[in-house]
């Protein structure tokens, strides 16, 4: 019990000491008590450099990078037997998407890929797409920039450029194809509420509507664009070889082995339906449709 009483006057007479000192020498509070929002992990892409960048993706699957928009991709040298594909421009901080014919998508950061002075390197060495599946589309953009994917199946749906985006090396199911359908290259769409989407078969039946009757969709199979029987899909007998999307003043080149003809909006206008129709023929020497271009 002395002890006790000891500590406790020891302790009664420190603070005596500490508060005699706080009334000689103590003042208020000079640094503020501020509230801070909750710390962040920093965004490391948004502190690298953002330099116009063109990728570009061979038919064989290579991939490689170049600085500035200006560049020709055609005019790089490629791969015996090795051509051009596909190209997107954008900023080397940002992502790529690419999407590949079993409607898989994966992305990968421009700055991360080989320059433009090699001929580049496969695709599949940074990716881990399914087997015997194709590169189809390379992409870059805005995040909410809108596309067109779709099947030959005559299906398909409007997304955007981010729902392409994926950290799995396996990537992401964007697009179902329906049985013995394929996958379309994507197709990037300028004004959703205003662009025209045209379809063309292997038969030569063409169908132009509004793209705003197609839903906007994050996956799946998508909605029917141009009527096709399933059973003539399966069977690799009926199918979609062409689709383009373009703003109601453009025009539309078409070609059919060597030779092509420029169908402009009063002819175009023939072939406006509903979505999800047959579709009027093509004139004759053009039913075979080889590919399209859009002509602003």
């Amino acid at each position: 019990e002395k002890t006790l009483g000891s500590s406790r006057r020891l302790k009664t007479l420190i603070k005596k000491e500490l508060q005699a000192t706080v009334d000689e020498f103590g003042d208020k509070r000079r640094s503020p008590i501020v509230k801070r929002d909750e710390a962040q992990a920093i965004n490391l892409t948004e502190k690298l450099p953002a330099e116009p960048i063109t990728v570009i993706l061979s038919s064989k699957g290579w991939v490689r990078s170049a600085k500035g928009h200006e560049m020709d991709p055609a005019s790089l040298n490629y791969r015996s037997g090795d051509e051009l594909l596909s190209f997107a421009r954008g900023k080397s901080n940002a992502l790529v998407a690419f999407l590949d014919s079993e409607g898989r998508s994966y992305s990968l950061m421009a700055n991360s890929l080989p320059s433009a002075r090699s001929l580049g390197e496969p695709l599949t060495g940074r990716v881990t797409p399914p087997p015997k599946s194709e590169f189809l589309s390379a992409l870059m953009g805005v995040d909410d920039q809108p596309l067109l994917v779709a099947s030959d199946a005559g299906y398909g749906f409007v997304t955007n450029l981010a729902e392409l985006y994926c950290k799995n090396k396996k990537g992401k199911a964007l697009i179902k194809a329906p049985t013995g359908a394929r996958v379309l290259p994507a197709q990037v769409i300028d004004d959703a509420k205003k662009d025209w989407l045209v379809s063309i078969t292997n038969i030569g039946n063409m169908l132009i509507f509004p793209i705003s009757e197609l839903p906007v969709m994050t996956k799946g199979k998508g909605n029917k664009i141009i009527n096709i029987p399933s059973k003539k899909v399966a069977d690799r007998e009926e199918f979609v070889v062409a689709v383009a999307v373009m703003s109601q003043d453009d025009s539309l080149k078409i070609y059919s082995g060597k030779r092509h003809t420029v169908m402009k909006n009063k002819d175009l206008k023939n072939y406006l339906g509903e979505r999800g129709r047959r579709g009027h023929k093509l004139p004759r020497g053009l039913q075979k449709v080889s590919k399209v271009e859009v002509v602003s």
